[in-house]
């Protein structure tokens, strides 16, 4: 081969690869990486027709959208908050730190605080829904430090940002459609503000759970819970309500596993469908009675009643406090699937109680 066939072939060479690789960070770019701000005001101008489906008019429409523009802050917070896959030989954290974080005295104490201040309106709240009045305190105290952090992202342009950029668009993009809903009906276009992920109000709901669950609790008609406690409150009891919370049922309760227990014999053997990192901890569902009768003992000395199906959860492993937990336990992972979050809302509610 000559030395000017070999230039040539290797020059093709270069060319092609270069080619390629362009190619291929270009396919694989986000879409506002390739349309620009031009992009972004088309695509969210191309909603009009599945907003007008729900009812949306044109005015609303345009009031929501009016001024929005992509915002790369929460396309990054998007991308930190999701990282890498999560790798099934990546040891699980202990519960121990997040407890001592989640359940410090400064959420006791403020908890305790707006429980006292509240009690009237939680009492009743509770008789509505069956959700105990600490429970509902305690989720409001973990989503918003009791109404103090609730967030300042436009929350129009965070879901149309988050819906625009593609990922996860199937999510975003009915949020961003429930926002304009939401202002049909009479919410405010300026209290619209929240999270980057389009959670808002003292209890951190989407807007979809808004307009699915959202109840009025001052009884003035309106379910304000980004500035109504009782609204915010209610609401919550609302969702743990429809999430299948049993009145007079514990969440759950904290125990000790004797040492030599045969935890093959309750390991669950059915795979999850939802939130399989989560429920893949749990063992299978018996009654208190029979894991009494295992050995298992309560860590107060107290036993919930009898028939109460419960599931067991190790979460620092064996030897450390455990917890049984019944159907109201996933109602809490319902609003949040998340073991820590979860088990961290009883816990809470428990030094409320005291």
């Amino acid at each position: 081969m000559t030395h000017a066939i070999r230039f040539r072939i290797g020059r093709l060479f270069a060319i092609t690869t270069a080619f390629l690789s362009a190619w291929m960070l270009t396919a694989s770019a986000p879409l506002h990486a390739q349309s620009g701000d031009g992009g972004f005001a088309a695509y969210v101008q191309s909603l009009w027709p599945k907003a007008q489906a729900r009812g949306v008019s044109r005015t609303t429409f345009d009031r929501v959208t009016a001024g929005l523009s992509y915002n790369a802050r929460v396309v990054a917070l998007d991308r930190d908050n999701l990282g890498s896959p999560p790798n099934p030989n990546t040891p699980i954290p202990a519960f121990a730190p997040y407890r001592v974080k989640h359940v410090d005295a400064a959420r006791i104490g403020g908890g305790r605080r707006v429980h006292d201040r509240l009690l009237p309106l939680l009492s009743r709240i509770e008789q509505r829904t069956g959700v105990p009045t600490s429970i509902m305190i305690a989720i409001y105290g973990h989503e918003t430090a009791y109404g103090q952090v609730t967030g300042n992202f436009d929350l129009p342009e965070a879901l149309a940002t988050l819906a625009y950029e593609g990922r996860r668009r199937s999510l975003f993009e009915p949020e961003l459609i429930a926002t304009m809903v939401m202002v049909e009906r009479g919410v405010p276009r300026s209290v619209l503000k929240g999270s980057w992920a389009g959670a808002f109000g003292y209890p951190q709901f989407l807007p979809s759970v808004y307009l699915r669950v959202a109840e009025d609790g001052d009884g003035d008609g309106v379910a304000r819970i980004w500035s109504s406690e009782a609204d915010a409150i209610e609401s919550i009891g609302s969702y743990l309500r429809n999430a299948g919370w049993r009145a007079g049922q514990p969440w759950g309760v904290a125990v000790t596993v004797p040492a030599g227990f045969n935890r093959g014999v309750v390991a669950n053997r059915l795979t999850p469908t939802r939130c399989p990192r989560v429920f893949d901890r749990h063992s299978r569902w018996r009654s208190m009675s029979e894991w009494r009768a295992a050995g298992i003992q309560p860590v107060d000395g107290r036993w919930p009643d009898g028939n109460v199906q419960a599931t067991l959860l190790e979460p620092d492993g064996p030897g450390r406090t455990a917890y049984l937990l019944t159907g109201n336990y996933r109602a809490i992972l319902d609003y949040n699937c998340s073991n820590f979050y979860a088990l961290s809302v009883g816990l809470l509610a428990d030094e409320i109680d005291r």
